[in-house]
């Protein structure tokens, strides 16, 4: 193997090293941001419910006062 391709292969070598991480960086990236929308929707679920169940609450409440309108 001459000089030249000796560093020919050495440079392609690095190429694709980079060409792989930049690769699995954007996979990173993407799954992180996924991840972080997961948490974010499923907050978002568990602040209706949560809502939803005070509101019931207060209405029971509500009901069971005496003198109350029915």
């Amino acid at each position: 193997m001459s000089n030249f391709e000796a560093t020919r292969h050495r440079a392609e070598a690095r190429f694709k090293k980079k060409e792989l991480q930049a690769r699995e960086g954007a996979e990173a990236v993407a799954d992180y941001e996924a991840a972080g929308r997961a948490v974010e929707k499923k907050t978002a679920r568990l602040k209706a419910l949560r809502l939803a169940k005070e509101e019931a609450g207060r209405q029971a409440a509500a009901a069971k006062k005496p003198g109350s309108p029915r």
